[in-house]
Formats: C-alpha cells, sequence, structure tokens
C-alpha cells in the first residue's frame, strides 16, 4: 500500500513537472499550462459600446446635482441640452461612425494612450501608481537575495508562460462550479476563437481583455517632445538591477530561449549586493522623474553624448529590478518607498519596478499608459503564489560557482556640464515634490469587508461614502469625485470612471457630519443601503462601459481633431469644455488640496 502511494506521488509529481516544462537548468520554466490558450478569447472578445448620447448627458447631470446649487444647476442643464440636441449630436454621430471602422479596436483605445502620452507633468506621482506584496509566509525566505532571486525566476517564469500561450486566460468567473472546471476547458479549447467568447458566456463566465500584457516585458516609455511613445524589444534577454543608483544588467535569458538557472541568478544579484560602489554623484534615475519635454531634451543630449547603447540597455531590459539598502518601518513607509522611493534608485519609464528592501519588503511600481491594474495585478498574484509556493532557491541554496565580474556589467554614463546640471535640477525637483506629499493611515480593527457583506452593503460603497464624509467634515462642501472601473471585459477596454458623489452620498453625508443627533439608527442605517444600492449600479454600468466620462471625452478629443477654426467651432469648443470642466475633479494621484 505505501509502495502505491510513492508511486502515485511520483507520478503526480512527474506530471506537474511536464505540464510546467523545466528547462536546461533544471527549473520549471513556465508557472503551468492552461489547457485553453492564453489568448483564445481575445479575437472574439465584445466590443466597447458608444453609449447614447441621451443616456450620457442624463447620467452627467444625475453626477452634478449634489454639486451645485438650483441656479447652478439649471444653468448646467440648459448648457448640456443644448450641447445634446446641437453640436454634441454631430460628435457623437461621427464617433460612432469613426468607431464603425475601427472594429479592431475601442473607441477610447487612441484618445487614452494620447492623454497619457502627451501629458507633460513627471510619470512618479502624477501617474506612475504602486501594489506591494505580502511577506512571504516562512519569514527566512525574506532575506533580500533570497527573496529578489525566487521573484525574479517567478517573473521570468510569467513572462515566458505568457509568451509560449501558456498562462490561463483572464475570466471572470459569476458560476466556477460550471466554467472554471477541467471538463469546460477540455470543451472550449476545441471551440473556434470567433465563437469562443459566447461559449464562455454561456455559462456565465466572462473572458477579459488581455491585450495589454505584452508590454509587460521589454518594454520602456520614452520621453520625446509633445508627446512620448512606447518601446518594446522582446529579443532582449538581460535583466536591469538598481542599487545604490548604479545601473547593472545581465542576461537572464540563454542564446536558447532557456532561462538561466537559479542560482547563476542568485550569485549574479549577491555579486550586485555585495557591490561597494558609491552612489553616483549625478544618479542617472532622477532623469525618469522630471517634467517630460525637459527629460526628452535632456535624453537627447545623452544619445548626443554618447550613451545610445548603455540606454538601449536600460529600455530593452525584460523589466527594472530596484535592490533598496533600507528595511521597511511601517505601512506609512512602505507607502513612500513604492509609490515613489528614492529617485536615484528607479527608472520609473520602465513598465514596471519590482522593489525589494533589505529585509524583504517587495512591491510594484508602475508606468500606466501602457496599460492598467487588472494586468498589473494579474502579474503581481502570480508571482507571489509561485515565488512562495514553488520558491526556485531556499536559505540553504549555494548561489552557483560562476565568475559574476565577467556577467554582470555595471553601465557606465558619459554626462557633459549640461547633463549634469539637467540632473541636479531634476533632483531638486523630485525633493521639493515628495516633502510636499503626505502620506498617513489608520487600521480600521472592528471590521471589515465580511461585516459589511453579512450587512447586505457594498465594501467599496462604504469606503467611498467615509471619504464623502470626511471632505464633508473637513471643507463642508460635497466635490465631483473619480474612482476608477476596469471595461476589461470589451476588446481593448481600459477604464471608465464611477463618480461616488451622488445625491444619496451628500444626503447620508450632512446626515452624519452635521445632524447625528436628528436620525435615528433605522434612518442612518436606510441611508447607507440607498448609497450601497444606487453606488452598485453605478459600478456595474461603468463595468459595462455606460458611464458618461469616456464618452465626453471622446468627444473632445473628436472636437480637438477639428481644424476649421470656425464661429461654429469656437462654439462648439466651449460647451464641451463646460461639460467636461464644469465642477473639479479631486483624484487620488492629482489632488492639490491638503487632506
Amino acid at each position: 500500500m505505501a509502495a502505491q502511494q510513492l508511486l502515485l506521488r511520483r507520478a503526480a509529481a512527474a506530471e506537474l513537472r511536464a505540464r510546467r516544462g523545466y528547462g536546461s537548468g533544471g527549473g520549471a520554466e513556465y508557472l503551468h499550462r492552461s489547457l485553453v490558450p492564453t489568448m483564445h478569447y481575445q479575437k472574439s472578445l465584445p466590443r466597447l459600446p458608444v453609449p447614447k448620447l441621451e443616456d450620457t448627458i442624463r447620467r452627467y447631470l444625475n453626477a452634478q446635482k449634489p454639486l451645485l446649487n438650483d441656479d447652478q444647476f439649471r444653468k448646467t442643464e440648459e448648457l448640456a441640452r443644448h450641447f445634446e440636441k446641437g453640436i454634441g449630436r454631430q460628435l457623437h454621430e461621427q464617433l460612432v461612425a469613426q468607431d464603425n471602422q475601427n472594429k479592431h479596436t475601442s473607441y477610447i483605445t487612441g484618445p487614452w494612450f494620447d492623454m497619457y502620452l502627451k501629458a507633460r507633468e513627471p510619470v512618479v506621482l502624477n501617474f506612475n501608481a504602486f501594489m506591494s506584496f505580502h511577506p512571504d509566509p516562512k519569514s527566512e525566505y525574506n532575506d533580500q537575495l533570497i527573496r529578489a532571486t525566487n521573484m525574479t525566476v517567478s517573473a521570468l517564469r510569467f513572462m515566458k508562460t505568457f509568451r509560449a500561450g501558456y498562462l490561463e486566460p483572464e475570466v471572470f468567473h459569476l458560476n466556477p462550479k460550471k466554467s472554471d472546471t477541467e471538463l469546460f476547458k477540455k470543451l472550449i479549447r476545441f471551440v473556434p476563437s470567433s465563437l469562443s467568447w459566447f461559449g464562455a458566456y454561456m455559462v456565465n463566465a466572462y473572458p477579459l481583455d488581455m491585450s495589454q500584457y505584452f508590454r509587460l516585458f521589454n518594454s520602456t516609455r520614452l520621453p520625446k517632445l509633445n508627446r512620448d511613445e512606447l518601446y518594446i524589444d522582446e529579443k532582449a534577454k538581460h535583466l536591469l538591477v538598481l542599487r545604490n543608483g548604479n545601473f547593472y544588467v545581465f542576461d537572464v535569458i540563454d542564446r536558447d530561449g532557456n532561462m538561466l538557472k537559479p542560482s547563476e541568478i542568485q550569485a549574479h544579484l549577491k555579486y550586485i549586493l555585495s557591490d561597494n560602489s558609491p552612489t553616483p554623484a549625478f544618479p542617472l534615475g532622477y532623469l525618469s522623474s522630471e517634467n517630460r519635454d525637459t527629460w526628452a531634451l535632456l535624453r537627447k543630449n545623452l544619445l548626443d553624448n554618447g550613451n545610445e547603447e548603455a540606454l538601449q540597455k536600460v529600455d530593452s531590459a525584460v523589466f527594472c529590478l530596484s535592490l533598496d539598502d533600507f528595511p521597511v518601518k511601517d505601512f506609512v513607509h512602505l507607502s513612500h518607498t513604492m509609490l515613489h522611493g528614492d529617485a536615484a534608485n528607479r527608472w520609473y519609464d520602465k513598465s514596471f519596478n519590482l522593489i525589494i528592501t533589505k529585509d524583504g519588503t517587495a512591491g510594484v511600481n508602475f508606468e500606466h499608459s501602457w496599460g492598467d491594474g487588472v494586468a498589473v495585478l494579474r502579474f503581481q498574484n502570480e508571482v507571489f503564489k509561485d515565488s512562495v509556493g514553488e520558491p526556485a532557491v531556499s536559505p540553504q541554496s549555494q548561489p552557483a560557482s560562476v565568475d559574476s565580474s565577467r556577467a554582470v556589467r555595471r553601465l557606465d554614463f558619459k554626462l557633459n556640464d549640461a547633463l549634469k546640471a539637467g540632473i541636479t535640477k531634476a533632483k531638486q525637483n523630485f525633493d521639493s515634490t515628495v516633502e510636499a506629499l503626505t502620506l498617513d493611515m489608520i487600521q480600521f480593527q472592528k471590521g471589515g469587508k465580511d461585516l459589511l457583506k453579512q450587512k447586505k452593503v457594498s465594501p467599496d460603497a462604504v469606503a467611498q461614502l467615509a471619504f464623502q464624509m470626511a471632505f464633508l467634515r473637513q471643507y463642508n462642501q460635497t466635490v465631483a469625485t473619480y474612482e476608477s472601473c476596469s471595461t476589461a471585459a470589451f476588446k481593448h477596454g481600459r477604464t471608465e470612471t464611477i463618480r461616488p458623489a451622488s445625491i444619496h452620498t451628500k444626503k447620508c453625508s450632512e446626515a452624519f457630519v452635521k445632524e447625528p443627533s436628528k436620525h435615528s439608527t433605522e434612518e442612518l442605517q436606510k441611508m447607507i443601503m440607498e448609497c450601497s444600492e444606487y453606488h452598485g449600479r453605478l459600478t456595474k454600468e461603468a463595468a459595462m462601459g455606460q458611464g458618461f466620462d469616456r464618452h465626453l471625452f471622446g468627444l473632445r478629443c473628436l472636437a480637438l481633431s477639428k481644424v476649421d477654426l470656425t464661429v461654429s467651432f469656437m462654439s462648439m469648443m466651449t460647451s464641451v469644455h463646460l461639460l467636461w470642466t464644469q465642477t473639479p475633479v479631486y483624484k487620488g494621484k492629482k489632488k492639490k488640496a491638503k487632506w
């Protein structure tokens, strides 16, 4: 019996090894081998709908009601109705016609890329976001070298799994007992890609767009005057490592496309962590935190000054691994570290920086123009799961006996006086911006999402309601508020805006903040429930591409593309501008008000 169990365990292990795939180095090359090809659903994804103009105007006006007094609202409604019947209708019809001519993508794709890439503000704090990892549950694996090695290996496994078409497609399962099963996957893989989405839909499963994933690796944002560019070079095989403001590169993929042995990656990272090179007097990383036009001019200077090959190494690297020489003190320190950190040890233009501190605290800071949180979150979850569940090295592992001094190259940059002055100025700008940033947090221990779900209210709705109450308490007003919602259920979908400030949140906030004693507990609970129900409706509409922000934004971009500057055009632009900027918008990353 024991022998039979041993044989069964060995067979299961052999099957797992076969499905994961092992390279010449003996390490798993893939996270898994999906029965359904990664991009199987992409071709048949539904297209992002262009909302009806009358629905957009109605939703826009509903969002203005809690923000304006009666006279302001009447004027806004008059402008909106004039826009709806006049130039807005013409623009909408043109947008629909343009969308029908570009069925390979969505109507928001071009304008949304332009919005990000034409922005001239620094990407740090204004656009780049971060996600942090949980610590490894096995404390001894949180050693910086061990965790950096394991996460690098898992990130490479993710890349290879995706590029081989073995990564499980991203699917939202409403009934996982039917759709997230071996049987369904075996059946759906034989359905043609042009029809596969419909097969999933029949069992209440919703495949998500995965067109952004390819930009996770070997990708960077290049600064250019007026509009940046996205660059990718999938042939590059090296990793970029930043430590103490120094840039290092070494190959992590061999000439046959196999991953370097984990023990060799460990050896090279150990070599970098042991390098005593001081921080450069003029750390190049600060340049990626600059105003984009300023950075574009400085980059041209760098190229003209003999740094083309070194910059090519930076731009084409698989990703950027940032190794910080300090431990994280608390959650506030963690947020500062991952959101901006020390610009000397970041390259904010890379698709993402994998950041690992001295105590093994890890996070991802990602550039936002190429994609949204859905792709990065999937990457983060898979890397954490693999690095913890199938670690490539352990605390007992010994680095390979290789000559890292030959494999690892420290990049040197030739700097003239203008570049040195540019870096100095960039550092001054960065430091002053970061010094003006205040982050704080509290941990609420009396209940969380599970308690709220038991009470049948949305945790997200309650969090948004808390923001409204806090702002009302501090500033005595309700303002326009922005919450992002993914539209990845559609081909090339990006995001839509949820407008959490509503007549319901205003009424509830004022009851709690201004006159709590006038209402019974039951009345307050009913108000919270109304807020939750309305917020849930807004969220569903946004997820289905039925908000108003992206539609108005598309109309605005279409209007701006016109070159006939007639009186009619100017009148049209005034109407669109009034619709778009009627009230201030407070976004977490761009808010100017002090909290």
